[in-house]
């Protein structure tokens, strides 16, 4: 059974896969291309909504259960990775 959190995330992506054909159409067409460009700002930002959910997850769940067993040094490495290209 999938979690509320789950649902939100997946519908998150579904939303997002939807867009991105809506674009691919709009590319096709030859429509204006800063009508294309805000669809695609559209896009990629339900992506980084959907990716803050599951870093969110992550660290409320492995990353805690880590500390818990005083394994945390490879998760919190792992966060900082994740961080470094998100920031980018």
């Amino acid at each position: 059974m999938e979690s509320k959190e789950t649902t939100q995330i997946l519908n998150l992506l579904k939303t997002a896969r939807g867009q991105m054909d809506g674009v691919i159409r709009m590319v096709e067409e030859g429509r204006y291309c800063v009508d294309i460009s805000k669809q695609i700002l559209a896009v990629s930002a339900l992506l980084k909504k959907a990716n803050l959910k599951i870093i969110d997850r992550h660290i409320k769940g492995c990353v805690k259960e880590a500390f818990e067993q005083g394994e945390g040094e490879q998760k919190v490495d792992e966060i900082i990775y994740l961080l470094d290209k998100y920031l980018k």
